[in-house]
């Protein structure tokens, strides 16, 4: 069980790593800023074109579909990971 938590672990922290390097790229910014607690639009700077554009990447990126209901939850790029990770 241990090592099966510590896999999830570094497989949702890579997942974090990759959504910050995503967005930063998007949005023209240093991943530095694109902190897990960021929020996209209010401390990031995106618009609702920057979150269409993000959400058809990380739908490409991990090969999955995100729905209104779980956009809605992606406030945060810990959201986003959250909601990745459910789908996954």
């Amino acid at each position: 069980v241990l090592l099966r938590t510590n896999v999830k672990t570094l497989e949702v922290k890579i997942m974090l790593e990759k959504v910050q390097e995503m967005l930063a790229e998007a949005l023209n910014i240093s991943v530095d800023k694109v902190a897990a607690d960021a929020k996209i639009v209010e401390d990031l700077g995106a618009d609702s074109l920057d979150i269409m554009e993000m959400l058809m990447a990380l739908e490409d990126e991990f090969g999955i579909s995100i729905s209104d209901d779980e956009t809605a939850k992606m406030k945060t790029i810990a959201g986003v990971v959250a909601v990745i990770d459910s789908k996954l």
